[in-house]
């Protein structure tokens, strides 16, 4: 499977993809250069929106509208004119601590990671947000964690996937599909201690795969919903953080990269946003329901 660069940017952090369907756009984000960009795949084109704080993940909703985790909290975004605000803080009061890996989960939530700015070990979490009439809940669903990464959920909704990534292991926890609230607690889907693995952000297929990219190791790994690892792809970077997929045909695996902590020239394309012609479909981008009148 070719690799090609689809995004030829040098992000610090590239971190949390996700493709737009209705907009035919990719959406991305360099973490520690506060930026947010928007691609167009077909011709390399992209666009950025820069913040006063490290953002790292975008939660696309019902309503067409843009949700942004940042280090305060949830943003929303307003399409036209790419100006944020502040909508719900999320450990705002905390300045160790920013947003890391999150995704939006079934039943119309989401899944809101954070961690330490400086990799304060166990200084992070997983929570639970969802909004309802009353307004924006909160659940703390799991910490302390160090680093939360491979955020991602199975094609029926009824498992989700995560990982403490210095921790070498990508966890498994069964799920009310209806709220994205995990039902009992969670099992080992795969143990990557034994190859030194540090697994990372992670996408799944319509087979229900996971796609781990795992950091330092410059690949993505598929693994089967039994936690079999199946195959590799290899990648012009090291620093693999997150892959998922896109394209007209959702057959387009796009992969992001950190040139974080590498010494000038040693890895060229270390921050670019590869794609990879996969020969199965991945799943489409779940949507939060978060745009009802503040």
């Amino acid at each position: 499977m070719p690799v090609e660069i689809a995004f030829d940017v040098r992000n610090e952090l590239g971190e949390g993809p996700v493709f737009d369907q209705r907009t035919a756009e990719l959406i991305w984000f360099d973490i520690l250069g506060q930026e947010m960009f928007f691609g167009r795949p077909e011709t390399g084109r992209f666009t950025s929106v820069l913040f006063d704080e490290p953002v790292s993940a975008a939660f696309l909703d019902e309503s067409g509208e843009i949700f942004v985790a940042g280090a305060s909290g949830l943003y929303q975004l307003e399409r036209p004119d790419r100006s944020y605000k502040l909508i719900f803080p999320i450990e705002a009061e905390n300045i160790l601590t920013r947003a890391n890996d999150s995704r939006s989960c079934p039943g119309g939530a989401v899944w809101f990671g954070t961690m330490g700015r400086a990799l304060e070990p166990e200084a992070g979490a997983i929570y639970h947000l969802a909004r309802d009439r009353a307004g924006f809940r909160l659940s703390p669903l799991y910490a302390p964690l160090s680093i939360p990464n491979a955020t991602c959920f199975s094609p029926d909704g009824r498992t989700g996937y995560f990982c403490d990534t210095p921790k070498q292991a990508i966890l498994k926890v069964a799920l009310d599909p209806q709220t994205g609230l995990p039902r009992g607690t969670p099992q080992l889907f795969v143990d990557l201690s034994s190859e030194m693995l540090q697994p990372d952000g992670a996408a799944v297929d319509e087979e229900g795969c996971v796609w781990n990219a795992q950091w330092g190791a410059g690949r993505v790994a598929c693994y089967g919903p039994d936690g079999r690892f199946r195959q590799a792809v290899s990648l012009p970077a090291s620093q693999i953080t997150c892959p998922c997929f896109g394209g007209p045909a959702m057959k387009t695996l796009f992969v992001t990269s950190a040139k974080e902590g590498l010494r000038k020239g040693m890895e060229p394309l270390a921050g670019a946003v590869f794609a990879i012609e996969m020969p199965v479909r991945g799943l489409a981008e779940q949507r939060c329901r978060f745009s009802r009148p503040l």
